[in-house]
């Protein structure tokens, strides 16, 4: 049965000129009303007629931010994010719509044809995406917090994580350290093709190769005990680990207790760095050595190339962000003899 408005103002709590106004964008609709507004429409499957549509001539000062809580996400990365995008946004005099549930190209396509944001902000990005078909064609300009394998014909922003791969196993080589892990990402995330983590293992393994080092690379489910798990099976296959690369915000904590818990010490016996928060490196009771998430910037940078797109006017293809690593008391120089 054709779900009609009437049916939306009723589960949304509204009148029906209401959910009309937040479709048009005709007279100013609160954001608390307006996401309330979008969650019936997505939930019920409404699709505004073509006349509604033509409605849709002012701007909504709304920005929708797509990132789907899958399977190995991070939440409080995440809402670093979220926070920076919303304070932007709000520079701006635009709020944000957070579309957080896994719907994929379908759950793009209901944002867009509801009429209620202006433009995208997109996150989680694969590097086969099935989303970037869509986004390409969308009568809304997007911009993709990460880089897809082709990311010709769409606006992309990140951290050079490959580059944040490479400098800490340079800064390990540099300290003499001959044989390395990388302890990942959860498995989902690389069996998703996650751009950041590919880009991380893509950096570390030419680093290490580079330096002529022995390394190893072991994903890591966000838990104490797949820490313990990890960090005992990296030292039984590799006695002779003296430095690890920790690309895992959940398990850095539990990592220092399992790798104390062996018999190592921080520093002296094993050199850590990580990529993480810079809040995050430095509240841990061993400060680690990190190259920091530029959440603030990243966020801030993707909603400013936002408006300029919403002004018409031309932005660049690709930023990426410099990965900077500050040292810390996690690394030191390698034991010899």
């Amino acid at each position: 049965m054709t779900v009609k408005i009437t049916d939306v103002a009723r589960h949304a709590g509204v009148s029906p000129s209401t959910v009309s106004y937040a479709l048009s964008g005709k007279r100013p609709i609160s954001a608390e009303t307006r996401a309330r507004v979008a969650a019936s429409i997505r939930e019920l499957g409404y699709r505004p007629h073509a006349g509604a549509r033509a409605l849709a001539s002012s701007k909504s000062n709304v920005l929708a931010m797509v990132v789907p809580l899958r399977a190995g996400i991070h939440v409080p990365v995440v809402m670093g994010f979220a926070v920076s995008v919303v304070t932007s946004a709000r520079a701006h005099d635009h709020d944000v719509l957070l579309v957080t549930q896994e719907e994929g190209e379908e759950g793009l396509r209901r944002v867009a044809d509801s009429a209620l944001v202006d433009a995208l902000i997109v996150m989680d990005v694969q590097l086969d995406d099935p989303r970037l078909p869509l986004l390409r064609t969308l009568d809304r300009p997007s911009v993709l917090i990460g880089f897809p394998s082709a990311a010709d014909g769409l606006t992309c922003i990140d951290l050079d994580f490959r580059a944040a791969g490479e400098v800490c196993v340079d800064h390990l080589a540099g300290l003499g350290h001959r044989v390395v892990g990388l302890i990942g990402s959860p498995p989902e995330v690389y069996v998703r093709q996650t751009s950041f983590a590919q880009r991380v293992l893509q950096g570390f393994t030419a680093a290490a190769t580079r330096h002529g080092m022995t390394s190893t690379v072991h994903p890591c489910e966000a838990t104490p005990a797949a820490a313990r798990e990890v960090a005992e099976r990296l030292l039984r296959e590799h006695p002779a680990l003296t430095g690890v690369v920790v690309h895992n915000e959940a398990v850095l904590d539990p990592l220092l207790d399992a790798f104390e818990h062996l018999g190592l010490r921080i520093p002296a016996d094993l050199s850590i760095t990580a990529l993480c928060p810079d809040d995050l490196a430095t509240s841990l009771r061993v400060p680690l050595t990190s190259v920091a998430i530029p959440s603030a910037e990243l966020g801030e940078q993707a909603v400013n190339l936002l408006m300029r797109k919403l002004d018409g006017a031309p932005v660049p293809e690709a930023t990426l962000l410099p990965a900077h690593l500050t040292p810390r008391a996690s690394t030191t120089h390698r034991l010899t003899g």
